[in-house]
């Protein structure tokens, strides 16, 4: 569960409450009131909270059929109707709203005023934290002020100057900011300090836009890879092998995954529609024990189908996935694991 400024403030599940069915109440910031019996509260630091709910499936038939049936007993209701009978109102959606350009190009399309008006309402419901206390002194002297319309016209016109570009200068930073987001190791930049970011903005705001959602190290870690072992940029006209040495599979006591995407963070269309490989894509392992990952345009063959990942023609990216990796070695959290570089087939 993410707060309104993608803080991870509470995380129900087999590693921290068990498997048993359970019921909480998530309240907003000022909530007061008696919980019904049984009810466990989850206190929100901001009004606008996200949800991002996940249960394993190994993709067959039949356990798909067992997850849908778990699904069907998760609901959330208004707190109001707990333990009544409960009908969502009817959907309303706004046409002039754009469901087509990807949401990060239309926040870069935003102008100065409407890209602090936006934040600006936004901290009215969703409240800094007591520790943004002097960041929040150091906006408001720019006239960004929760729940008040920013006015550029109204600031000193050097400053408005000056904001003018403060949007896609920072857009910048944010983005340049991956290669010091974490370590970096055989071509590979990961970090076990997301979810939770005090007052890491720069963090934050890279990890907000190219992995939205990301849970605390200890239910997931991410690592990232735009280069080869060598250093080189990926390219779709090569053929590349990720190694791993018997045993030394990533260390996950969920599951784990390598993901393609192109070089916008997307993913890319291939004849068998795979964005990614992982153990259920039943992975052959060489006869010693050791692991071999194709990533590549063109089908390996058919007896290396199981495990290719393919990529596009031009540039691309890979995120490797650590769903409850382990704590005991080896292990990414402690630094006895680290991602396998990958390297240019030969």
């Amino acid at each position: 569960m993410l707060s309104g400024w993608t803080d991870v403030f509470e995380v129900p599940g087999k590693r921290t409450t068990g498997t048993k069915a359970q019921k909480y109440a998530i309240t907003g910031p000022g909530w007061k009131g008696k919980l019904p019996d049984g009810v466990t509260q989850l206190q929100a630091p901001t009004n606008l909270v996200w949800i991002l709910g996940r249960t394993y499936c190994t993709g067959s038939a039949e356990d798909y059929a067992a997850v849908h049936k778990l699904q069907d007993q998760y609901s959330v209701v208004p707190l109001s109707s707990f333990g009544k009978p409960y009908t969502p109102p009817g959907g309303t959606f706004d046409p002039k709203i754009d469901m087509k350009t990807p949401v990060r190009e239309q926040v870069h399309a935003l102008d100065v005023e409407a890209y602090f008006n936006t934040l600006a309402a936004l901290m009215k419901d969703n409240p800094p934290a007591q520790a943004d206390a002097p960041m929040v002194e150091k906006l408001a002297k720019l006239g960004i002020v929760a729940g008040q319309k920013f006015d550029l016209s109204k600031l000193d016109p050097a400053i408005a100057k000056a904001l003018q570009g403060v949007p896609k200068l920072a857009q910048a930073k944010i983005m340049g900011h991956f290669k010091d987001a974490g370590e970096n190791k055989n071509g590979w930049v990961y970090t076990t300090k997301t979810g939770i970011y005090g007052t890491d903005y720069l963090q934050r705001a890279l990890i907000t836009a190219i992995g939205l959602g990301a849970n605390r190290p200890q239910d997931a870690v991410y690592p990232t890879s735009d280069v080869d072992g060598d250093g080189k940029p990926y390219d779709g006209a090569n053929k590349y092998v990720m190694h791993f040495a018997k045993g030394q599979a990533p260390p996950a006591q969920g599951f784990w995954s390598l993901t393609m995407y192109d070089a916008n963070y997307f993913f890319v269309e291939n004849p068998i529609n795979r964005s990614s490989v992982s153990p259920r894509n039943d992975l052959k392992f060489n006869q010693d024990g050791s692991l071999d990952l194709y990533i590549q345009k063109d089908s390996p063959g058919k007896d290396r189908e199981s495990n290719w990942l393919p990529a596009p023609s031009g540039k691309f990216i890979l995120m490797l996935r650590l769903y409850w990796p382990t704590e005991n070695s080896p292990s990414i959290l402690n630094g006895s694991w680290h991602p396998p570089a990958v390297t240019v087939a030969k």
